[in-house]
């Protein structure tokens, strides 16, 4: 069973491309996870309407893999949370799931 972490975002207008780019499956975050024991991958959703919720589904072996990475690279997370805040423009913590189908 893998956790998954889920957020919406909608960048500013002008910006998808820079934001597409930093959140990506090989974008700036998934590049920080990487180096995780128990990160599996990120996805990235684009709004199929202009002006919609972008969404990014960020998939571990377990809800313990990620606290193990908050507790050894939380630095590393708010500093580039910080950094990548203009591009990213409205954003929502959708919520932790279990996907009961892996």
């Amino acid at each position: 069973m893998a956790y998954l972490r889920i957020w919406k975002f909608r960048p500013p207008t002008g910006r998808e491309e820079e934001f597409a780019a930093a959140y990506s499956p090989d974008g700036d975050w998934a590049r920080l996870f990487s180096i995780a024991d128990g990160f599996i991958e990120t996805q990235l959703l684009r709004p199929a309407q202009p002006g919609g919720w972008w969404m990014t589904v960020d998939r571990w072996r377990s809800e313990q893999a990620f606290e193990a990475f908050e507790a050894e690279r939380g630095d590393d997370y708010r500093r580039l949370d910080a950094e990548l805040e203009g591009c990213a423009g409205e954003e929502v913590f959708v919520g932790a799931f279990e996907d009961l189908s892996s």
